[in-house]
């Protein structure tokens, strides 16, 4: 396979999330560590340049403003008079909990994304050539990989999202599994978001062949269609609004009359932080516009500017009030 961009190797990939493993058990002994400890912590952070890297991204989450005002963000809430107490003993694994979000990896499915070709890291897309000469485009935090030569043509979609346009002219499918279902497609162009255990396919050109990999349930979609997919199998076909779920293709998010909420946990997908609404008035403030999807962040701000929110800025955390 061939692509336009480079993506980190599984090597590197897994040495770096080693290195973060090591750091954060760091931060916790120097908490109080004794003379040996210390002396063991430097040796460590000189052996290797990713160890010092690693600390110091660590470090400076943990020692940010970010894990303090999420706690007392939580805290000024009337029905959570306590919560502060709570957090306070706890701000520690809290920390850690930023570092694994803020950081560039996601080690909760590392061992899921080692087994990838291609990565993509929040807020990045990646495109690529396929050896069949089928194209892909991978929407943000995506993992992927693919096997093409004369015996078989078969991808895997691990996590994420894409864009496939399949190549004409070949007598034999090229095979994409995505969690609970397998598409089986020739000539045609459409998308597969899988997340959370659940896949859905939005067809733009073509036609898909499905089938539910726990139960063999098939399903045919045609061009304007769309499917859910879940851990009980298929929901009914839907009409493919392309103009909003295909808008991320052509680098938009588009919304309407969708709800904040809604439309803050996609924002979430493309910004590399915290993105917390703290005033629950604003959860079902219908939302319509048409927006980049690489300024997330300044989505978040015109959202607080036409629902009149307060806006708290911070590195890598902004908060709705």
């Amino acid at each position: 396979m061939t692509d336009t961009h480079r993506s980190p190797s599984p090597d590197s990939v897994q040495d770096a999330a080693n290195a973060m493993d090591q750091a954060l058990d760091w931060l916790i002994v120097l908490g109080s560590p004794d003379e040996e400890q210390t002396r063991q912590f430097h040796a460590w952070l000189a052996a290797d340049p990713l160890n010092a890297e690693a600390f110091a991204r660590a470090q400076a989450i943990w020692d940010g403003p970010q894990v303090v005002l999420c706690a007392q963000a939580l805290a000024a809430k009337p029905s959570r008079v306590t919560a502060f107490k709570r957090l306070r003993a706890h701000w520690k694994p809290l920390a850690t909990a930023a570092v694994l979000v803020l950081g560039l990896f996601s080690f909760s499915n590392l061992p899921l994304r080692l087994q990838a070709d291609h990565l993509t890291v929040v807020g990045e897309r990646q495109r690529l050539q396929l050896e069949d000469g089928s194209k892909v485009l991978l929407n943000t935090n995506s993992a992927f990989s693919s096997t093409i030569n004369d015996q078989q043509r078969v991808a895997r979609l691990f996590q994420g999202e894409a864009f496939f346009e399949i190549a004409s002219g070949r007598s034999q499918p090229l095979e994409i599994d995505a969690g609970p279902v397998q598409a089986s497609v020739h000539d045609t162009a459409f998308a597969v978001r899988y997340l959370d255990g659940v896949a859905q396919v939005n067809v733009q050109r073509g036609d898909v062949d499905l089938r539910a990999t726990h139960n063999d349930a098939r399903v045919r979609l045609s061009a304007g269609e769309s499917i859910r997919i879940g851990p009980n199998g298929f929901d009914r076909p839907a009409r493919l609004d392309a103009n909003t779920d295909l808008a991320w293709v052509q680098g938009r998010l588009v919304f309407e009359n969708c709800p904040l909420n809604q439309v803050l946990a996609e924002l979430r997908r493309y910004y590399p932080g915290w993105i917390i609404n703290n005033n629950e008035q604003l959860a079902d403030v219908a939302v319509t516009g048409n927006y980049r999807l690489d300024q997330p962040l300044d989505v978040v701000r015109s959202l607080a500017h036409i629902t009149s929110a307060r806006l708290q800025e911070f590195p890598a955390l902004v908060i709705l009030n």
